[in-house]
């Protein structure tokens, strides 16, 4: 069996590790071995290799942003941002039909600024708002998708740790990433606001009022979220205004969050000890994904699957917007079945390729920016796309009263919303790419 015949016969056996539920790292990493071990044949090159590959793997200076990242996540759930957050979009919104679903995915793009995560996003603020959306009369469904939706604002509203291993990837400047998300960011929370008005109107018995509070109370609750302005501006207009490097724009993010945990009053020794666990716990998790997928796709190119796959489809003639809708649909597709870091650790060096050989109309580092944001956007759709959107069931794991076809009822809202912004973002680059020119 040649190389080539080899990179092709390792999907099949990757995604069948997959499916038998072997973590998605390891899958990765015995492939990848696997595969070394038969292209080489030399045992001696193969544990060099092994050596060389975790060393330059966990020596890179640019991942140290990623624990940064999560750490901040943990020190702002500890400060309470994510209520104050809540707090205050309610008290604008509250009042209005449908305001405190409204209220919970202001509060999730909120909180998406300085977490960076989705999953994490979402189940902080499924312990604040819930309560509060079955306390006015929200139906189970519709609490249960709205913060699934929200949360996958996440990773789209930057900083985003998946638009940095993007950017890694791909040779990227992060900055500019971060730039190129903040819009459609903003478009998808304004979608998901949407969604819920129009729902509230064809469904009025699912979501319930409370009464309006007053004006001095309302300036008070936004009073109370300056941290969480303070920090967005600093790390991400730091980073951008050259201040700092995204790594130190990150550890000024975390110590910025870290002191206002302290100055809560939520932050003990024991706690503090607690999220430095976690955060350790999350990256080594993270780490050991990027070494598996720096494994496999050493492979994949010493296989040459990648040049072979940019070849072919330069060869059939087809359309650049063809190659890209049939990439993100396949996206959308698998994004149910796999959590987006590891959607993104295992295609883009197969993907990224074919799409640097077409011709959009547009330099080849804005090509990759906007690129690399529709395929941020099309895996967070699959996290709350039925019938295995993981979102939908770490939401519904917290709220087991609601059965899960309400929940999936519910949320087709949401993913109608989402499907438009990415025709939106693919008709018109220039809506990602305008903070950037």
């Amino acid at each position: 069996m040649s190389t080539l015949e080899l990179g092709y016969a390792s999907f099949p056996i990757l995604l069948l590790m997959i499916f038998l539920r072997a973590p998605i790292g390891l899958a990765m990493l015995l492939c990848g071995m696997g595969g070394l071990w038969l292209a080489i044949g030399t045992p001696s090159m193969f544990l060099s290799k092994l050596k060389t590959e975790a060393y330059t793997t966990f020596s890179s200076y640019s991942l140290t942003i990623v624990p940064m990242f999560l750490l901040m996540g943990q020190f702002a759930t500890l400060s309470g941002m994510s209520t104050s957050l809540f707090k205050a979009a309610e008290a604008w919104l509250g009042h209005r039909k449908g305001g405190v679903a409204m209220a919970a995915v202001g509060a999730c793009a909120g909180f998406g600024a300085i977490c960076g995560s989705s999953l994490a996003t979402a189940a902080t603020m499924s312990r604040v708002a819930l309560p509060e959306l079955r306390r006015y009369g929200y139906s189970g469904g519709f609490s249960t998708a709205t913060l699934a939706a929200g949360g996958t604002l996440g990773i789209l509203i930057p900083p985003s740790v998946i638009l940095v291993i993007y950017a890694i990837l791909t040779e990227q400047n992060i900055a500019k990433l971060f730039l190129a998300a903040f819009i459609p960011g903003v478009l998808a929370a304004v979608g998901y606001v949407i969604a819920i008005s129009i729902y509230v109107r064809l469904y009025p018995d699912r979501a319930g009022t409370r009464e309006p509070q007053p004006y001095a109370e309302r300036w008070a609750a936004l009073a109370r979220v300056w941290p969480v302005l303070l920090v967005f501006l600093l790390v991400v207009g730091g980073i951008y205004l050259g201040w700092f490097t995204p790594t130190e724009g990150a550890a000024v993010g975390a110590a910025g969050t870290g002191i206002a945990a302290l100055l809560s009053g939520n932050l003990s020794w024991r706690v503090f000890r607690e999220s430095i666990i976690a955060t350790a716990t999350a990256t080594a998790m993270i780490f050991f994904i990027v070494l598996g997928a720096g494994f496999y796709n050493s492979f994949l190119a010493l296989s040459q699957v990648p040049q072979e796959l940019s070849a072919w489809v330069v060869g059939q003639g087809f359309s650049p917007w063809t190659v890209l809708t049939l990439i993100l649909l396949f996206y959308l597709a698998f994004g149910c079945l796999m959590d987006s870091l590891s959607m993104i650790l295992l295609t883009i060096p197969i993907f990224f390729p074919v799409i640097s050989v077409l011709d959009f109309g547009m330099s080849p580092e804005n090509m990759a920016i906007w690129f690399g944001i529709l395929v941020l956007i099309v895996v967070e759709v699959g996290l709350i796309t039925p019938p295995v959107g993981m979102n939908l069931f770490i939401i519904n794991s917290m709220d087991r009263a609601t059965p899960m076809t309400e929940t999936y009822r519910a949320v087709l809202w949401f993913v109608g919303s989402d499907i438009l912004r990415v025709i939106l973002l693919v008709l018109f680059p220039v809506i990602t790419l305008f903070p950037i020119m």
